[in-house]
C-alpha cells in the first residue's frame, strides 16, 4: 500500500489523481480541525498493519472527517476519482452528522448479512444510492473497485467476489464499460437489495 505522508501544516487544499493515497498525520488531531472533500470521491481507510487497509468510509463533496476522531495511526484517504480536499480549523457541520461513523455503521450492517451474494448486492446498492446516479437504463457508479477490495468490504475472498461479479455480468445486472472508469448496475439489482433505504 503506497501513500504520501502529510502533516496538517501542508494541507491547505490538496488535489490527488485517481488511485493516489495520502496518510493524514495522527499528530494533526489537535483541536476541532477537520478535512472536507471539495470534489471527487474518496475511500477512507485505516493504515494499521493489523487491519490491512480496512475501509472505514467513502466520502464525496461536502463530507468531512473530524481530525480529532482518527485512530492513533492516523487515517488514509484514497482518491477513487480525481479528488480535492481541504483542512479547516472547525467543522462546518452543526448537525452532529459524522460521515465516517455513518459509513462504518452501514458497512458493518452489510457484513452481517447471511450470504456473500446478499452482502455484494447490499454493498453495490449502498454505493449507488450514496455515490452514484441513474442514467437511463442503468445506475452508474463513478469509480471501480478491485475484486480484492470488494472481497474486503463484503467479508469474502477475492475469488468469491470475482465469481459473484461474473454471475452479475452474465445476468446483465452489471456492466463494466471498456475504457471508462465506471460501473453500470441494473436498477432492479439496486431496488431489490437487502437493507435498501
Amino acid at each position: 500500500m503506497g501513500f504520501t505522508y502529510s502533516s496538517e501544516d501542508s494541507l491547505a487544499a490538496v488535489r490527488m489523481p485517481t488511485g493516489q493515497s495520502i496518510l493524514i498525520d495522527p499528530s494533526s488531531r489537535l483541536g476541532e480541525s477537520c478535512i472536507e472533500v471539495i470534489e471527487g470521491v474518496a475511500r477512507v481507510y485505516c493504515p494499521c498493519e493489523e487491519t490491512e487497509g480496512m475501509t472505514l468510509a467513502f466520502l464525496q463533496k461536502g463530507d468531512q472527517i473530524r481530525a480529532d476522531r482518527l485512530c492513533s495511526e492516523g487515517v488514509c484517504v484514497e482518491a477513487l476519482t480525481p479528488l480535492c480536499f481541504k483542512t479547516q480549523n472547525e467543522s462546518t457541520s452543526s448537525t452532529g452528522f459524522d460521515a465516517v461513523n455513518e459509513w462504518t455503521l452501514q458497512l458493518l450492517r452489510i457484513r452481517h448479512l447471511g450470504s456473500a451474494e446478499q452482502r455484494l448486492q447490499a454493498l453495490l446498492a449502498l454505493l449507488v444510492n450514496r455515490l452514484g446516479r441513474r442514467c437511463g437504463d442503468w445506475c452508474d457508479l463513478p469509480f471501480r473497485l478491485t475484486h480484492e477490495r470488494i472481497g474486503e468490504l463484503i467479508g469474502s475472498t477475492r475469488v468469491t467476489s470475482t465469481r459473484l461479479i461474473s454471475r452479475l455480468r452474465s445476468a446483465d445486472l452489471l456492466n463494466v464499460p471498456a475504457g471508462e472508469p465506471i460501473l453500470r448496475l441494473a436498477p432492479v439489482l439496486i431496488e431489490t437489495a437487502p437493507l435498501a433505504a
